[in-house]
């Protein structure tokens, strides 16, 4: 397995080999390489003339079967070639609102537009979800005020987000568009805590998604989180894909080594031999890095999304 830089498919490739080093006589994977900064966006991050536009309804989840007491927002965005006669693939997106719209680190929707557009990923209905909260919801999408459910819904090791996308959401996503039932063409993404939520929903159903991508994750012990890349090398395999990306200069506190932990789930799918990505960085805790090699992580993701259609 190999630890990769940014790269854009058919076009170049940088690669770092896993290297490995003896103590004792005992291998023992080496710390990664980094890819330094500055982190800036490519024009696949930005809109593109000629390139049709999808669009994006906003929405209101005031009651949930498996978080009581909660309510939140989300978005959906439909890309402009979904016609409706076959299903749509599907990827979803916690803390929602760090990722949808045209600003900000991530720019989801734009490169979805983009990359699509090019057939380089499928035609895809994104799902933008903020975390719960128990208090009244705030007038714009954020952190103002703070999600009081998010530490529960994302960083417990449990199926009960997976429940909660495919009791509580996904129904009423699917009353507007069609979506696939294929794992295969099924994602999942998020941030920090919504990245080890995406692993969480992947690891527990991958019977409904199969594709991961984790920014700056915190498999640390928030809530057990800690425990995964044991659970990773123990447990059975699973067919999933999983990207990694994160930074030296990421979070060292109470919880746990955001680095270390990220270094250890990927040593621990490397070890199980599953189909994975790891970029390292040396940004700190936030969407920079991850914003900016976005468009690659996509291609990377959905590269032979075409050998999976029916």
């Amino acid at each position: 397995m190999i630890i990769t830089a940014p790269q854009r498919f058919g076009v170049s490739l940088i690669a770092f080999p896993l290297l490995f080093w003896t103590t004792f006589g005992v291998a023992t994977a080496a710390p990664p390489e980094i890819v330094p900064g500055p982190y800036k966006h490519g024009p696949d991050s930005s809109p593109i003339d000629g390139v049709p536009k999808g669009t994006v309804t906003e929405h209101e989840l005031l009651e949930s079967s498996v978080f009581p007491g909660t309510k939140r927002r989300y978005s959906v965005y439909v890309p402009a070639q979904y016609d409706g006669t076959k299903p749509a693939a599907l990827m979803v997106f916690q803390d929602g609102h760090a990722y949808v719209g045209p600003g900000g680190d991530f720019r989801a929707t734009t490169v979805m537009d983009n990359l699509i557009h090019r057939g380089e990923m499928p035609i895809t209905v994104g799902v933008f979800i903020d975390p719960g909260t128990k208090d009244e919801l705030p007038e714009k999408r954020g952190w103002n005020p703070r999600p009081t459910n998010r530490a529960v819904e994302y960083d417990s090791v449990s199926d009960d987000y997976a429940r909660f996308l495919l009791e509580d959401v996904l129904p009423r996503v699917a009353k507007d568009v069609r979506i696939t039932d294929n794992p295969d063409l099924r994602a999942i993404c998020g941030m920090s805590s919504g990245g080890i939520c995406a692993f969480s929903v992947a690891w527990f159903r991958p019977d409904s998604f199969r594709k991961v991508v984790s920014h700056i994750g915190s498999f640390v012990d928030i809530r057990g989180g800690h425990v995964y890349p044991a659970l990773v090398r123990k447990g059975e395999q699973k067919p999933l894909r999983v990207f990694l990306q994160d930074g030296a200069g990421d979070l060292d506190n109470q919880h746990g080594n955001w680095p270390l932990a990220n270094q250890q789930m990927a040593n621990s799918l490397a070890y199980r031999k599953y189909d994975y990505q790891f970029v390292y960085g040396d940004g700190e805790h936030n969407g920079v890095h991850g914003g900016a090699i976005f468009p690659d992580t996509l291609r990377w993701l959905w590269r032979d999304w075409a050998d999976q259609m029916p």
